[in-house]
C-alpha cells in the first residue's frame, strides 16, 4: 500500500464488522505491509463518534501500531439510509480520490445501492468490496454482475471469501504445484476420494438473522468450500498472477457437477436437537431465538460432486460443515488408492495414503503404509507430522491487502460467484421440495448415527 487509500464500509455497525473486518484490518496495519488507510464507517444505526472510534479500538487490539494509530485518529462514523442518494454523494465526498467501497449487508441491501450508484459519479479507481453471499441464487448473482460492471471493471471487483485469505489454504498452492512427491500422483489414477471438511462444536451463537435465511449449504460449502475445492483441484496456472489463477479456478468449477447427477443422491441435511457439546448446553436449534422451525434450516449439510476432467474423472470429493458437533473438525482429507498388488509373505492392510491438511490451524499429516508396525512382516501405517507456516496477519487482512493494493487475486471472479450457485442450486431445489429428509442430532455428537456408522464403516 504505497498512499493512502480511503475504505468505506456499508453496515458498519454490524456484527461482522466488528468481529471480522476491523481486526482483520488491524492484524494488517500491525504488519510489514502497512502503509495509510482511512475508515468511514456507515450504517442506519446512530453511534456517536467516541462510539464508533472505540469499537475501532477495541477491534485493532490495545497495542497499536503507527499506521493504526493513523487510522484510528482520521477515522469516522456517518449515519444515514445506505440506499439514499444524497447520502452516498455524501460518503463519496469524504472518501476523496480513488475509494475502496465496502459492503457488509445483506445481498438484497447490496442489490439496492448499487443500483442507487448507477446515478452517481463514482471518482476513477474507485474499488467495490463485496461480502458472501453475492446474489442469493445464480439468477441474482447474474444481475448483481451485470449491475457493477456497469460502474467499474472486473478487476476493480472484489467478491470477498476470507477463506482465500487463510494462510493454510493458500499453502496448497505450494503443496500442489512446487512438490514433486504430490504433484505427479494428483489425480483419479492415484486418488481415491477428496474430503473437505468444517465442522465446528459452536452452535447458532446469536445469529439466526442470518443463518437461519442460509443454512450449512449456503454459509459454508457454496461458497467457502468450493473455493478450496477449486485450489485443489485445478491445473497449473502458468503465472501467479489473478488471471492465471482464477482462469484455472473457473475451469475446475465449470467441470464440477453433483456425484451421479443426483441431488437425492449426492446430499444430506440435518439439524441438531438439546445436547451438550464442547462442555456447552446447547439447546434445540428449533428453539433457538430468532429461529423459524417451519423453515427447516439445516445445521449440518453434506455434498457429494465430481470434477469432470481427464485429471478427476470418478474422484467423489465430499463437501460437509456443520455446528455444534462434538469436535472441531476442519480439515482437507485426501484419500490415496492402495497398491493393487503385495508381495507374498507380506501381511496386514493394503490401505493406501492418507493426507490432511488442516485448515485451522494449518497442519500437515501423512499417513503411509510401513513394515513392522505390528511384526516384522505385518504392514501398517505410521504417521509424518508438520506444522504449516502461520501468518500473524487474519484471513481478512490478507484479503483486505489485495483490495488495497488493487490485485484481485484473493477475490472471487464474477462467472465463480455464479457458477457456485448454479453447483448447489438443484440440492437447494431438492431440499425445499422435501426429497431430502431432514435428519437430526444431538448436539455435541459426530452427527446423525447413521452418518457415523457409514463413516466408520468406510474407514
Amino acid at each position: 500500500m504505497s498512499s493512502q487509500r480511503t475504505v468505506v464500509i456499508f453496515g458498519a455497525s454490524g456484527d461482522l464488522s466488528s468481529r471480522l473486518l476491523l481486526p482483520g484490518l488491524g492484524s494488517l496495519l500491525a504488519g510489514p505491509r502497512a502503509s495509510s488507510v482511512r475508515i468511514i464507517g456507515t450504517g442506519r444505526s446512530p453511534l456517536a463518534a467516541d462510539e464508533w472510534t472505540d469499537r475501532v479500538r477495541s477491534a485493532f487490539g490495545t497495542e497499536l501500531s503507527p499506521a493504526a494509530a493513523g487510522t484510528l485518529a482520521t477515522t469516522q462514523y456517518v449515519a444515514g439510509d445506505p440506499t439514499d442518494a444524497g447520502h452516498l454523494r455524501t460518503l463519496l465526498e469524504l472518501a476523496g480520490p480513488a475509494p475502496v467501497l465496502y459492503f457488509s449487508l445483506p445481498p438484497a441491501v447490496t442489490t439496492e445501492i448499487v443500483a442507487k450508484l448507477q446515478e452517481a459519479d463514482l471518482p476513477e479507481g474507485t474499488e467495490l468490496a463485496f461480502e458472501k453471499p453475492f446474489g442469493t441464487d445464480a439468477a441474482s448473482a447474474a444481475a448483481l454482475n451485470k449491475l457493477v460492471g456497469d460502474l467499474v471493471p472486473e478487476e476493480n471487483v472484489h467478491r470477498v471469501d476470507h477463506f482465500l485469505g487463510r494462510t493454510a489454504v493458500l499453502n496448497l498452492i505450494g503443496l500442489r504445484f512446487a512438490n514433486r512427491l504430490f504433484e505427479p500422483v494428483w489425480n483419479a489414477e492415484h486418488i481415491e476420494s477428496v474430503e473437505i471438511v468444517y465442522d465446528e462444536t459452536l452452535g447458532l451463537e446469536g445469529r439466526a438473522q442470518y443463518y437461519d435465511n442460509a443454512g450449512a449449504l449456503v454459509d459454508m460449502i457454496q461458497s467457502h468450500l468450493l473455493l478450496v475445492l477449486a485450489l485443489l483441484a485445478m491445473d497449473a496456472p502458468a503465472t501467479m498472477d489473478a488471471v492465471e489463477v482464477r482462469s484455472e479456478m473457473a475451469r475446475a468449477l465449470r467441470s464440477t457437477h453433483l456425484y451421479g447427477g443426483s441431488a437425492l443422491e449426492a446430499s444430506r441435511r440435518a439439524r441438531y436437537t438439546a445436547g451438550v457439546a464442547d462442555g456447552r448446553v446447547v439447546p434445540s436449534y428449533a428453539d433457538e431465538a430468532g429461529v423459524d422451525r417451519a423453515r427447516e434450516t439445516e445445521t449440518l449439510a453434506e455434498v457429494t460432486v465430481e470434477v469432470g476432467t481427464n485429471r478427476w474423472a470418478g474422484v467423489p470429493f465430499t463437501l460437509r460443515s456443520g455446528k455444534a458437533l462434538g469436535a472441531a473438525r476442519k480439515e482437507i482429507v485426501v484419500k490415496f488408492k492402495p497398491l493393487r498388488h503385495l508381495p507374498s509373505g507380506l501381511h496386514g492392510g493394503r490401505d493406501g495414503e492418507t493426507l490432511r491438511i488442516g485448515l485451522n490451524p494449518g497442519e500437515l499429516s501423512l499417513s503411509v503404509p510401513a513394515l513392522g508396525v505390528d511384526g516384522p512382516y505385518t504392514m501398517g501405517q505410521v504417521f509424518l507430522d508438520a506444522t504449516l507456516p502461520s501468518s500473524a496477519v487474519l484471513p481478512y487482512g490478507e484479503v483486505l491487502n489485495g483490495i488495497l493494493r488493487a490485485d484481485p487475486l484473493l477475490s472471487v471472479r464474477g462467472d465463480v460467484a455464479e457458477r457456485c450457485w448454479e453447483i448447489v442450486e438443484p440440492v437447494l431445489a431438492a431440499w425445499r421440495a422435501g426429497e431430502v429428509p431432514l435428519e437430526e442430532y444431538a448436539a455435541g455428537s459426530d452427527g446423525p448415527a447413521d452418518w457415523q456408522a457409514e463413516r466408520e464403516s468406510a474407514a
